[in-house]
């Protein structure tokens, strides 16, 4: 005689895995909404939401709790700054374009700088705008600009990993990645340093984020490089290899200029608070870190991993704020916060339904300074204890659906994925049994 099936019980009981694990991480989750920021007014510029995070993007302000304005009709936005005239100037991705599409076939990519007036008749517009054709929407985006004091606007262009200076359309100065690093036959057709950030902080001296590499430049307008934070030290080639094969061995040589994944790992929107010392938001490594000069070598310092009993989950960027408090635009668990040294948050929201992948935050009216204290050493929060695996997934899950609950972690998904699992074969013996 046969024996009777277990398909039903396993099924069962990979069921009541799955509505366990969600239903008593939704009821214990800390609340995202923590304290008030005092009336000040937080800028936000959102990569947006859908598959691969390539659409629903939007520029907001958020005063006491509510957005007061929204501009939206880019798939994509990212760093945003508040112009001394009220108006903001924000980088782009859209698709659709008509016209200008080089040698792409129209409808083209496009991507590049816009001004947005939010007090204009009718609701916030786009005023401004300098956009150039990219092969991709993914990974080619203009990430960050700003405007300097020559009238000129400064670039990150990750389609030809380059920083340049534009004025009136016309580029007046650029630096190539590919005279420093060692570059493939074609850098628009791959994601190959994805540099994602730049900030003048000085006339002449530019702070620089070349992400895959993971290293910051600090390139001197007329002289190219003249310092590298967390430098090459002919022992992380295999480290940096093993992302996506975003870095190689192109010139054979033997040799792949890439920074310690430790120290700093796949970074954004990097501030310089100057007396040798730098906060990064150190995405692959879930965490925000001022890194201090040490006898030549740049060194983790202050580190936070977790605000309000949360991990950090691919933070995108910190600014070191006038009252000393930091504030943290923590991307996949779509909310922004503000913390003090200690790591105590004292104002945090959760990102709208309607555009949840914030890339970066900007405090009003002081904006993001290239000056601010350092805090003393030391890590605020547990330690790292990430699970390769089903930290992948886990980044894979919310670039599939943006809107996953922030709380979802990676032991959620493992005893979801295990529930899953013991369905499913619950299912398949059922189905033999039944044949």
């Amino acid at each position: 005689m046969n024996r009777p099936s277990r398909g039903p019980t396993l099924v069962a009981v990979g069921v009541l895995l799955v509505v366990a694990t969600l239903a008593v991480g939704a009821t214990t989750a800390p609340d995202v909404a923590v304290g008030s920021s005092d009336g000040s007014a937080t800028l936000v510029g959102s990569q947006g939401g859908g598959t691969g995070w390539h659409e629903q993007g939007s520029a907001y302000l958020v005063e006491n709790g509510s957005v007061q304005w929204v501009e939206d009709s880019a798939d994509s936005y990212f760093d945003v700054t508040r112009l001394d005239d009220g108006d903001v100037l924000v980088g782009f991705m859209d698709s659709g374009y008509a016209e200008g599409c080089g040698e792409s076939e129209p409808p083209c990519t496009q991507t590049g700088f816009r001004v947005i007036d939010p007090d204009a008749d009718g609701g916030p517009a786009v005023v401004d705008e300098y956009a150039f054709p990219v092969r991709s929407s993914q990974n080619s985006e203009t990430h960050d600009v700003e405007l300097l004091a020559t009238g000129e606007y400064l670039v990150s262009d990750m389609e030809h990993e380059r920083i340049f200076t534009v004025r009136n359309g016309t580029v007046t100065w650029q630096w190539n990645a590919s005279g420093f690093y060692d570059a493939p036959p074609d850098p628009t057709r791959r994601d190959w340093l994805h540099v994602n950030d730049v900030d003048a902080l000085n006339a002449t001296h530019y702070l620089v984020s070349v992400r895959n590499s993971n290293q910051i430049l600090l390139i001197e307008r007329d002289a190219g490089v003249v310092e590298v934070i967390n430098a090459d030290r002919g022992t992380d080639d295999g480290a940096c290899q093993l992302r996506d094969g975003q870095l190689a061995d192109f010139d054979g040589d033997g040799e792949i200029r890439c920074g310690d994944p430790s120290v700093m790992d796949h970074q954004h929107n990097p501030q310089w608070l100057g007396n040798g010392t730098v906060l990064v938001a150190d995405s692959g490594n879930d965490r925000i870190v001022e890194l201090r000069r040490v006898d030549g070598r740049w060194e983790p310092a202050w580190t936070l991993t977790a605000a309000n009993g949360v991990p950090l989950h691919w933070p995108r960027d910190a600014d070191r704020l006038d009252n000393g408090n930091t504030l943290v635009t923590d991307t996949l668990n779509n909310r922004i916060f503000e913390v003090g040294a200690n790591g105590s948050v004292v104002w945090s929201m959760q990102t709208p339904d309607w555009s949840p992948i914030a890339y970066e935050a900007e405090r009003l009216p002081e904006g993001e300074r290239t000056s601010g204290p350092a805090y003393p050493a030391e890590t605020v929060g547990p330690a790292s204890g990430s699970v390769p695996l089903f930290s992948t997934l886990l980044v894979g899950l919310h670039s599939v659906a943006p809107g996953t609950p922030f709380w979802v972690g990676e032991g959620h998904l493992a005893v979801v994925l295990l529930g899953v699992l013991t369905a499913t074969a619950g299912c398949v013996d059922w189905y033999r049994r039944r044949r």
